[in-house]
């Protein structure tokens, strides 16, 4: 992952429990939406194969990566399958250390202001601000006063509704997963349907001024 072209269109899609079955016409639909940038998490079965694949079917179109990622192991994993960048729903503070010595844009996870500063000290490229749907794009803005060098991402409650609300706010970057990437939308097959939620949330975005 290259974090300046990222920072062009900062948006990722978070990707959880598909099948193989659905990695290239999603790719195609992800694609034809507009978004660069999208992670598979570890905790879905096949996960490696599934990176694997999606680069394949995405013919450097798109940026992957991997999410969910726990312990080293995974880690290792998600590296050996193509993964260019890292996400957790936490702080794991070897993975995150691992990934910063060695040049790997890394997202841990945190809420708490506590968190938040611990993650950014142990080399987090961002630090993913997770569920932020409780606290809103308000509680960036809140974060950003005393903690202003720290690099958010906010996951979780992104809409195209608030989406500029967000980066607004402060955040550099928001996810988002199954409000898009639904369950019922992938069984079907309609990617039709994730493919205008993604363009919905591509053209919403607003850049900080």
């Amino acid at each position: 992952m290259d974090i300046k072209k990222f920072a062009q269109l900062p948006i990722m899609g978070i990707i959880r429990g598909i099948e193989h079955g659905v990695v290239e016409p999603l790719a195609e639909g992800i694609v034809s939406a507009g978004l660069k940038t999208v992670e598979i998490t570890m905790n879905t079965p096949g996960a490696e194969g599934l990176i694997r694949e999606m680069a394949k079917a995405a013919k450097n179109r798109l940026v992957i990566g991997a999410g969910t990622v726990l312990e080293m192991d995974e880690l290792r994993k998600a590296l050996d399958a193509g993964a260019t960048f890292i996400v957790m729903p936490t702080l794991v503070r070897d993975v995150t250390e691992y990934c910063a010595k060695n040049g790997i844009p890394v997202f841990p996870g945190a809420l708490t202001p506590q968190e938040i500063y611990n993650a950014w000290r142990a080399g987090a490229t961002m630090v993913k601000v997770f569920p932020a749907k409780f606290f809103g794009a308000s509680y960036i803005m809140e974060i950003k006063g005393p903690f202003r060098d720290i690099e958010l991402l906010a996951c979780g409650g992104v809409t195209p509704e608030n989406i500029r609300s967000f980066f607004s706010c402060g955040a550099s970057a928001v996810a988002f997963g199954g409000s898009i990437f639904k369950k019922e939308w992938l069984a079907k097959r309609d990617f039709r349907s994730i493919s205008k939620g993604i363009k919905s949330l591509v053209d919403g975005f607003s850049p900080k001024k």
